[in-house]
């Protein structure tokens, strides 16, 4: 076994240190520093927003679904809606499943409000940079070590928030956790797509189902190779442009760089399938193109830490109280296993659960918080409390 050492760079001292800018990272970031604590925040890309500018183009999850949508999260979220709408950037719109009204956004300047609003709250910004191990004092995670450019360079804090929805932080540090698949199926990996020049009318017209029954025919031809036989588009902020969630990779630990290699080629391979049945089986979508692929591939699941509480179905459908509660999810279980189809469980109508404290605390390492996907939560309940807002 080979040993490599070297002379660490020390970069930054700080309060917190933030690892990974989703959803959670950026508006764990925005909020501590908007407390008072001098906070970096750590991004292995060149921008903010993980998945949110990345893969998708709508938050799910600010509204419950059912009969009467219940507006449920606020606070930074809310800030940073009302910015992309300040740039005529979003609008809301029904879900095509029903899982409550969506807040569907241009993801480029998404980019942009999650950088504005992460540098006037006067966070540090460090993209470009991997977190490769931590600094541990005891049980204690003093610091982390990333790698970038410069090789390696060594960050220190007080408290590290872990959100890099793999829960990279937490596994150098030596947390427990769970790794998708080892106990439940672990949710499939999605690559989007945008296509140009649709037809919106048209298209609209002929509606989701009559599209699925398009897929199997389809399909059932064997000129065509669609895992999934569902999926959606949805419109977008620019007229003729639609957002795609359809292709489906199963069976992926999205940790091991040689399956998540494997993963993305796949995505893409079926990337231009679903499109090229667009354009044969759906009106609206003859003078189609694609235009845009996510990157990196979209992963729903990996590493869930075991936290001092671990979220539960049962607390989801129940829609359970905590006296620690620091957020509020109204979203159904959305569960993309293998296969053709998705398996959705809902609430009661217009409730909601909450997600205490204690999910947010990992075992056995002190100083560290975990947020965003990979918090403290089961396959079941992970598959709603993982929507973005």
């Amino acid at each position: 076994m080979d040993v490599y050492s070297k002379q660490l760079t020390q970069l930054w001292d700080a309060d917190v240190i933030v690892v990974g800018s989703g959803s959670a990272g950026s508006s764990a970031a925005i909020a501590a520093a908007r407390s008072g604590a001098d906070t970096i925040l750590v991004e292995r890309f060149g921008f903010l927003g993980g998945t949110s500018t990345q893969v998708l183009d709508t938050f799910y999850g600010f509204y419950t679904p059912g009969s009467v949508a219940y507006k449920v999260v606020g606070g930074v979220p809310d800030d940073v809606v009302a910015r992309l709408k300040k740039y005529n950037a979003a609008f809301e719109r029904p879900n095509t499943y029903g899982a409550g009204t969506g807040v569907t956004y241009d993801p480029y300047i998404l980019r942009i409000t999650w950088e504005q609003l992460a540098q006037e709250a006067g966070v540090r910004l460090l993209y470009h940079s991997f977190c490769t191990d931590v600094i541990r004092d005891g049980d204690r995670i003093t610091g982390v070590i990333v790698n970038g450019k410069r090789g390696l360079m060594k960050l220190t804090a007080r408290v590290v928030i872990d959100c890099t929805g793999d829960a990279d932080v937490s596994h150098q540090a030596g947390a427990p956790y769970e790794r998708a698949g080892d106990i439940d199926p672990a949710q499939t990996l999605t690559t989007t797509f945008r296509m140009i020049h649709v037809d919106i009318e048209r298209a609209k017209a002929f509606g989701k189902k009559a599209m699925w029954e398009k897929m199997e025919e389809a399909t059932a031809t064997g000129n065509y190779d669609l895992p999934r036989k569902e999926g959606s588009w949805h419109i977008t902020p620019h007229e003729g442009v639609i957002h795609t969630i359809m292709t489906r990779i199963a069976d992926v630990d999205a940790t091991d760089p040689v399956a998540l290699t494997n993963a993305e080629i796949e995505g893409r391979r079926q990337t231009l399938e679903y499109a090229r049945f667009l354009q044969d089986y759906v009106p609206g979508f003859e003078n189609a193109r694609l235009s845009w692929l996510c990157a990196p591939i979209g992963v729903r699941e990996t590493r869930r830490i075991y936290g001092r509480y671990r979220l539960t179905r049962e607390d989801c459908l129940t829609a359970r109280k905590f006296d620690d509660a620091v957020a509020a999810c109204g979203a159904p279980i959305e569960d993309h296993h293998g296969g053709s189809d998705t398996k959705w469980e809902y609430l009661p109508d217009g409730m909601t659960y909450d997600i205490p404290y204690r999910a947010l605390l990992p075992t056995e390492v002190d100083g560290l918080l975990v947020a965003g996907r990979c918090f403290s939560a089961t396959h079941d309940a992970h598959a709603s409390c993982r929507a973005m807002a």
